[in-house]
């Protein structure tokens, strides 16, 4: 395990490098003065050069990023020209909203998706599993927001069962608080279930024409033990894959479905930081987002080696 660690990490280091890069170049290559966008009707000679030498724009390219990669990796993504509050404590005080919207929606994404996959590769080509297909292809084509706007139609305006807009933290009301993530997580994890489905449906269908699976039921054994311990766990590598990948997917929802329910998320800041042109939080926002990306598909990967020993001794 060590070995198959060290060797995912020596993947890691160069992929964190090319974040880093590609996230620095978001605000130096834009077209135009940098310092003038960003001061847009207040940019004054004498404020665009205060600004020019806080951000050190007056050196050369490759200075700017050693200098703001230095700052970043001691954890000073800068300040938000807009509010001068430091970019990373901005990051933090809203990301636990963004983290539970992204375990709700990917929880209620598994529970449908794992279940119903299950479901149609056992009752493979059946009614079943031929109307629970229609429906998955029928959701993908079901954008984020429609649905978003006819979950809020239905329980918050004619039913007026659950808030539209607002968050409550989690510290003051527990209940208060899942209330105000029901529609928002659904909007995000309804999205999600019909590509876990079709995964795990695909995989069950070949794991259960192994013939370990046909011993397994001639010795006796029960359908619900061969099928949630036998052919389960080997069919499950693929979704593990795409559950890490929708992380990404999930991030991007987001950033939609926080400015459509009004939560204080991670996404939200993005939005409002693009449209005060506040390129540093922009740049902050990005940097942090994209890290963890590339560092949650690499905790995907060592949970491959757990799954499957094969994978981290080298042999697949």
């Amino acid at each position: 395990m060590p070995g198959f660690i060290g060797r995912r990490l020596a993947y890691l280091v160069p992929v964190l490098i090319a974040v880093t890069v590609l996230t620095f170049l978001i605000a130096a290559l834009l077209p135009g003065d940098l310092a003038i966008a960003m001061l847009a009707d207040e940019a004054t000679p004498e404020k665009v050069a205060a600004l020019h030498r806080e951000m050190g724009l007056d050196q050369p390219l490759v200075f700017q990023y050693l200098h703001w990669l230095g700052g970043a990796l001691a954890g000073d993504l800068g300040r938000s020209v807009r509010t001068g509050e430091p970019v990373l404590s901005a990051i933090l005080q809203r990301l636990p909203v963004t983290l539970e919207l992204m375990l709700l929606a990917q929880l209620i994404a598994l529970a449908l998706g794992v279940p119903l996959g299950i479901l149609c590769a056992v009752r493979a080509g059946g009614a079943f599993d031929r109307l629970v297909t229609a429906s998955a292809f029928g959701k993908l084509a079901v954008p984020a927001y429609m649905l978003a706007i006819v979950l809020i139609y239905v329980f918050s305006v004619r039913l007026k069962l659950l808030p539209a807009t607002g968050y409550v933290p989690l510290n003051e009301d527990i209940a208060g608080n899942l209330r105000s993530f029901v529609l928002p997580a659904v909007t995000l994890g309804f999205g999600e279930w019909p590509v876990l489905m079709r995964v795990l449906r695909s995989d069950m269908i070949a794991t259960l024409q192994e013939d370990y699976i046909a011993m397994a039921t001639a010795k006796g054994l029960k359908p619900w033990r061969i099928l949630l311990v036998h052919a389960l766990k080997p069919s499950s590598l693929t979704l593990v894959t795409v559950t890490g990948i929708n992380i990404g997917r999930l991030i991007g929802g987001a950033v939609l479905v926080e400015t459509i329910f009004a939560l204080p998320g991670i996404g939200r800041l993005l939005i409002s930081a693009i449209n005060a042109r506040d390129f540093v939080m922009v740049q902050g926002v990005v940097l942090f987002v994209a890290t963890g990306f590339v560092l949650i598909n690499f905790a995907v990967d060592m949970l491959y080696g757990v799954l499957d020993p094969r994978i981290r001794l080298g042999r697949t």
